[in-house]
């Protein structure tokens, strides 16, 4: 078959490269009236999941250290010698569990040896410091061994601790490594020959987060603190309903002395088949207290979520009656109480008593996680009504379910707006075209009645849902349309938060980890150019009339910033070929000339930070100067930039 040519005439063929030319023209103008951003816009949600407390934020090395695994007491532990559990005459009540270890003179010895998450990290030189409760049984003294012991089976520290009293005592040893192992065992070794009982085996690195006894690791808190958030929702969304009601998250068990709270089932155990973790509980060591003290360090808004009588719904119906609801309500009340109560109220008393008399200006409190159905909303109001009359001035903050959208969806927003909550929780794990196509999500939704808190969400780009470069560009074109919304969605936080690269049961996640590093994801730097340069003030940016939400693959919003003079544009291209965009700024009183800086996020769509490979994806900076009256700039090919520029 003879194929035809075509000769295009010159003027033709220059005409045509002339109007693929043609600069997109983006105008920027004053709103008439006027929407402010949040300052707590953007935040993070620390779920338990993937390792995120024990073996991950939360510093302790060892796991299982109370002996009180349910069912499995020596869960995490090889045993030598005669060791046996006791639980008569325990020292903590809420955890009953303890080790018993008999040397009579056996030429093995006896003791234990602790795993760890996934193996106990330290570091060369490093220092770490060892407690345990200790008595002996049937003599004055006794002695034991301490060692971490590497994977090659070396001995890298070493000391020994004398259990000299036949009561319950609290022992401590530094410890330093002599090298750095990944996959190290704690060793604790009776090597004299007696009879003694120990609890709360316990290590962390001596440096912490703030160097607080019980803290948090400390790169990982760093990490979270550069985030700059301004809003923390904890302790989770499933978790707190647990698989059942038994194992909902109580937040009163975790506060007061750290020895003495009580193990919890973790939700994600065996959620999972194919990620299956039956050894994964929560030690509570990471409890209300603690978070409300992060909230703290990081400037950032507490928001605690409580169970609302309701077990997780994708794994069983359990469900409190509503008359039976005023012990979970009281929960509700007396953690408000814990949070801002005075110090000579009960849970006030508690919160000075761990350190801090001063409130912590509890504003929010989540009411369940993603309920559906019509049980739901009864449930809310049951607790609705009690805060309300205890405390208005905290805010509520209701669910419109698990989906993005739908029957339940709309039902649920249809209640919560009869209810009048004060925010609405939205969730959405979607791909990258429903990211891309919903820019425009919240440009119709109802400027009366409750607020959006857009409170778990992530760009899922199949089949490995990787933290690629291409998931972090949908999000950062999607979060232009949360950003002109801002009268609308007033948080936003991306899930999950945390993951262990030896441990995780759901991917992506903001900040990946091992047992001695970290690697922030190209969706962490997202996050964080939209955190630091959130603005105050939201201006009109419009492309031929409309909103600009993917016309020709250009997605753009635009505030300034009256604290520090800014005018910030944020702008992505998610299309193939790099993009001239003109600028037409219609705002009083700019300088001739814009000065200040560039910062770029651009990779390959598949590129993804690794801990190996910690910055292949990262933000670029340079200065920039342009001319107010038409500038122009060049925005490359799948790319993401924030401009920053002087007032």
């Amino acid at each position: 078959m003879k194929t035809k040519s075509f000769l295009i005439p010159a003027f033709l063929f220059f005409s045509i490269w002339s109007v693929a030319q043609v600069p997109a023209k983006i105008t920027v103008e004053q709103q008439k009236a006027e929407t402010t951003v949040a300052p707590n816009m953007y935040g993070i949600f620390f779920e338990d999941i993937n390792f995120a407390a024990d073996g991950g934020l939360y510093a302790e090395l060892i796991k299982n250290r109370s002996f009180d695994f349910p069912n499995s007491p020596f869960m995490g532990w090889l045993t030598y010698g005669k060791v046996s559990v006791q639980t008569e005459g325990a020292p903590f009540s809420r955890n009953p569990h303890y080790a018993r270890l008999l040397n009579d003179g056996l030429l093995t010895g006896t003791g234990l040896l602790n795993e760890g998450f996934r193996g106990i990290g330290v570091e060369k030189n490093k220092k770490y410091n060892l407690s345990l409760y200790a008595k002996n049984v049937n003599k004055d003294e006794n002695k034991l061994k301490i060692e971490i012991i590497s994977a090659a089976n070396e001995i890298i520290a070493s000391g020994e601790v004398e259990i000299n009293s036949g009561n319950w005592e609290k022992y401590k040893l530094e410890l330093q490594a002599k090298e750095t192992c990944a996959h190290a065992k704690l060793r604790v070794d009776l090597i004299s020959q007696g009879e003694l009982d120990i609890e709360h085996v316990s290590l962390f690195p001596a440096e912490t987060w703030r160097n607080r006894e019980n803290g948090m690791r400390k790169d990982l808190a760093q990490a979270l603190a550069e985030l700059k958030p301004g809003v923390f929702r904890f302790p989770g969304g499933c978790i707190i309903e647990g698989n059942n009601l038994e194992t909902r998250y109580q937040w009163k068990n975790s506060v007061g002395p750290v020895e003495n709270r009580p193990v919890n089932e973790n939700r994600w155990n065996y959620v999972f088949q194919h990620r299956f973790t039956p050894d994964y509980f929560q030690s509570y060591g990471l409890g209300f207290f603690e978070y409300f003290q992060l909230c703290e360090d990081f400037g950032a808004d507490a928001l605690p979520v409580v169970s609302c009588g309701m077990a997780c719904q994708f794994i069983t119906d359990e469900c409190v009656p509503v008359d039976d609801l005023d012990p979970y309500i009281q929960d509700a009340l007396d953690l408000v109480e814990f949070a801002n109560g005075p110090v000579t109220s009960k849970w006030g008393k508690v919160r000075a008593e761990m350190g801090h008399p001063e409130s912590f200006g509890l504003r929010y409190i989540g009411i369940g996680n993603e309920q559906w159905g019509e049980v739901f909303p009864k449930h809310l109001e049951a607790f609705q009504k009690a805060l309300d009359e205890k405390y208005p001035e905290i805010q509520i903050i209701g669910s419109s379910g698990p989906s993005a959208d739908g029957e339940q969806f709309d039902y649920l927003w249809g209640e919560m707006k009869k209810m009048d909550v004060d925010l609405v929780d939205e969730h959405y794990y979607k791909d990258p075209d429903w990211f891309l196509q919903n820019a425009d999500r919240y440009d119709d939704y109802s400027r009366k009645g409750p607020k959006v808190f857009a409170g778990e969400y992530a760009c899922h780009v199949q089949p490995e849902k990787k933290n690629s470069f291409y998931a972090a560009l949908c999000e950062a074109s999607f979060l232009t349309g949360i950003e002109r919304n801002s009268d609308v969605v007033r948080l936003a936080t991306y899930a999950p938060l945390f993951a262990h690269v030896d441990a995780w049961q759901w991917k992506p996640d903001m900040i990946w980890f091992d047992n001695l590093r970290s690697v922030k994801s190209a969706n962490y730097y997202v996050q964080q150019l939209y955190s630091k340069y959130k603005g105050t003030t939201v201006q009109n940016v419009k492309m031929n009339g409309e909103n600009v939400v993917g016309q020709d693959g250009i997605y753009a919003s635009v505030v300034t910033d009256k604290d520090n003079d800014q005018l910030i544009l944020k702008i992505s291209n998610t299309g193939k070929s790099e993009k001239e965009v003109e600028l037409d700024f219609k705002l009083k009183e700019l300088p001739s000339v814009l000065k200040g800086k560039q910062i770029t996020l651009k990779a390959n769509l598949d590129d993804e930070n690794t801990l190996d490979e910690p910055f292949l994806v990262k933000p670029v900076e340079k200065e920039v100067a342009l001319d107010s009256k038409s500038p122009k700039i060049s925005i490359e090919a799948e790319s993401f930039h924030v401009f920053v520029l002087d007032l």
